[in-house]
């Protein structure tokens, strides 16, 4: 009798404390991750460069248009004011990739599956550390972008007695525009970070990534064929991602903004899913 009662208390606390113990496996992988991040000064400053380059150029943006009057100005307002987002991608495409590349460039990555052997454990807490960051920075500098528009435009012909909506969270488009761009770099980092885990080594993943990003447009800037033209834009990462900015001429555009959020989420989910695979399959 008392060798069952001693055999069941084990199996109880295992019972007991099981679950609590795997919850608790998450919590540390996030901590890890997220001590990693934050105890070296380079994501700081790739973050407060995303902040500075996104709201500095889109301010430039604004500076630099002009509507004359007695002139009719085939702007949209809103998305000139986030014209910062095409260049604070590349930030975090940087920022997303150097969370892992480094790891592996360091040999640290050894000494994190051998305290962590659950590798997509690991793997989904840096994406779901770096998407966090990116998001709460990605705030930042989009708030900013859209103050500067809404302070800079209207000075420069762009008012409302002349047909143009203010660039301000409290106009629905631009609520829509400013909170899809905010997504729209969450992604970029998440497939940034699929693409360092496919690749590995950090200079080469920054290249495939920023040619993801910026070799695509050039190329849809010679398709000369206008089907074609309009396929690739609705599959194409970035020109299907960017939509989600425009405010106006929608029925012109070759997707809807939030379909066009959605290709590059399926890009996105595509490269985090690649690279979880090959994270398991292969020596570290």
């Amino acid at each position: 009798m008392s060798t069952t009662v001693q055999a069941r208390r084990p199996r109880q606390q295992a019972d007991r404390f099981g679950p609590r113990m795997k919850g608790t496996g998450v919590l540390e992988a996030l901590h890890a991750e997220w001590t990693k991040l934050r105890t070296v000064s380079g994501p700081a400053w790739l973050l407060l460069g995303l902040v500075a380059l996104t709201a500095g150029v889109s301010a430039a943006a604004d500076g630099a248009t002009h509507c004359p009057a007695g002139l009719s100005c085939p702007v949209d307002p809103t998305k000139l004011s986030l014209t910062g987002i095409q260049f604070g991608q590349a930030v975090v495409a940087i920022l997303a990739v150097l969370t892992i590349c480094n790891e592996y460039s360091t040999g640290l990555i050894r000494i994190t599956f051998t305290a962590m052997p659950r590798r997509l454990l690991v793997y989904t807490a840096k994406a779901a550390i770096i998407a966090a960051v990116v998001l709460a920075a990605g705030t930042v500098a989009v708030l900013g972008s859209v103050l500067a528009g809404h302070l800079v435009l209207p000075g420069h012909g762009f008012t409302a007695s002349r047909g143009f909506h203010p660039v301000w969270l409290s106009y629905g488009p631009t609520l829509r525009a400013a909170t899809g761009s905010v997504l729209y770099l969450a992604l970029i980092a998440l497939l940034s970070l699929g693409v360092a885990a496919l690749v590995r080594d950090s200079a080469v993943s920054i290249g495939a990534v920023l040619a993801i990003l910026y070799l695509f447009p050039i190329i849809l800037a010679f398709v000369t064929d206008p089907a074609w033209q309009h396929r690739l834009e609705r599959w194409t990462p970035t020109s299907a991602g960017l939509t989600i900015q425009a405010t106006t001429g929608l029925r012109n555009l070759a997707i809807s903004p939030w379909g066009g959020l959605g290709v590059l989420a399926i890009w996105a989910g595509a490269a985090l899913l690649a690279g979880g695979l090959l994270l398991q399959v292969r020596d570290a």
